[in-house]
């Protein structure tokens, strides 16, 4: 195994060959369902879930199988040259170690026919690789890939040139996602200063939605949901959509509530049905969360289902603990 480690290049490739194993190693048996013989794994160490050891963390996990592995260190305004490099290599399966939105972005540009696509937990909210391996702990989801993965098609959806694989809330319930998010790390602090924030601006505008060409009707949201982690969803025929028409500050508090602690599809200010081809407007621009990434949409968007957006490494069915 050879590593360039000189200060004055961040940046390495670390070529893992299998014969290179510690011999104290026992060699780990790989998934039988696929067969591979070359990886590459992309590690942004300065995303929040990583660190700074996990390009050697990963060379030494990866170094007990029979494979062989390069590590790729991935370095500010080179990420995109990076990726683009990965992918044009076509290894068998393709690692992401980083945070949620360099694992959306490598899987929208592999697409369907690009390589096995492997996204481990290294962000914040983690949820297209929650979804696929059940943890937060990338080397158990690593573990995970290699030894019990199968090619799975990932089905998906894309609003206005944004890729998503697990959910898109548009309108602003959007904003409550990272209260959620702060409840389940036990931030509850930080989880009310979110609320309040949210409940402040819960009322700045409805959206108007179509589903499918059906006529246009208002909600206070309106929240796609892949198959992937639809509990609703049996077939993977379409995104679940979920509209949200809360009317007071009251109603917002307890929709919230459902969100955060059990299945907000019970309250009565929820509808939900399938659809493969959703239109939305807004008298200002759309605040959005796409995959935990929160940004700002214009005052139209168009969003349309992808029943095959890429091809991930993972065990059938997926193991996500993150299911909604």
């Amino acid at each position: 195994m050879t590593a360039d480690t000189q200060n004055d290049a961040p940046s390495f490739l670390n070529l893992l060959d299998p014969a290179a194993a510690s011999q104290d190693e026992t060699p780990r048996p790989l998934t039988e369902a696929v067969r591979l013989e070359r990886v590459i794994i992309l590690v942004n160490p300065l995303s929040g879930g990583v660190g700074a050891q996990a390009a050697d963390e990963a060379a030494a996990l990866l170094a007990v199988y029979p494979l062989q592995a390069e590590v790729v260190v991935l370095e500010g305004a080179r990420i995109p040259d990076q990726i683009g490099e990965a992918l044009e290599a076509r290894p068998d399966v393709l690692f992401i170690l980083a945070g949620d939105g360099t694992a959306r972005s490598v899987a929208a540009r592999a697409g369907s026919d690009g390589p096995l696509i492997a996204p481990l937990p290294g962000g914040t909210m983690n949820m297209l690789p929650k979804a696929l391996y059940g943890t937060g702990d990338w080397k158990k989801a690593l573990r995970l890939a290699l030894e019990e993965g199968a090619p799975l098609a990932v089905a998906g959806g894309e609003v206005e040139g944004e890729a998503f694989y697990c959910a898109a809330i548009l309108g602003s319930p959007a904003l409550w996602a990272p209260a959620r998010e702060a409840i389940r790390e036990g931030k509850l602090k930080m989880a009310w200063t979110y609320a309040r924030r949210a409940l402040k601006k819960a009322f700045s505008g409805r959206v108007r939605y179509a589903l499918d060409g059906s006529e246009r009707e208002r909600a206070e949201a309106l929240v796609l949901i892949s198959p992937l982690i639809s509990k609703a969803m049996d077939k993977c025929d379409g995104l679940e959509a979920a509209a949200m028409n809360t009317a007071d500050a009251a109603q917002a508090f307890r929709l919230a509530a459902h969100a955060l602690f059990d299945d907000w599809r019970q309250d009565p200010t929820v509808t939900t049905r399938g659809a493969r081809r959703i239109e939305v407007e807004a008298r200002s621009r759309i605040p959005a969360v796409i995959d935990g990434e929160p940004m700002l949409l214009g005052r139209e968007a168009a969003v349309r289902f992808l029943p095959r957006a890429f091809m991930a490494l993972a065990p059938k069915p997926p193991a996500g603990e993150d299911r909604v």
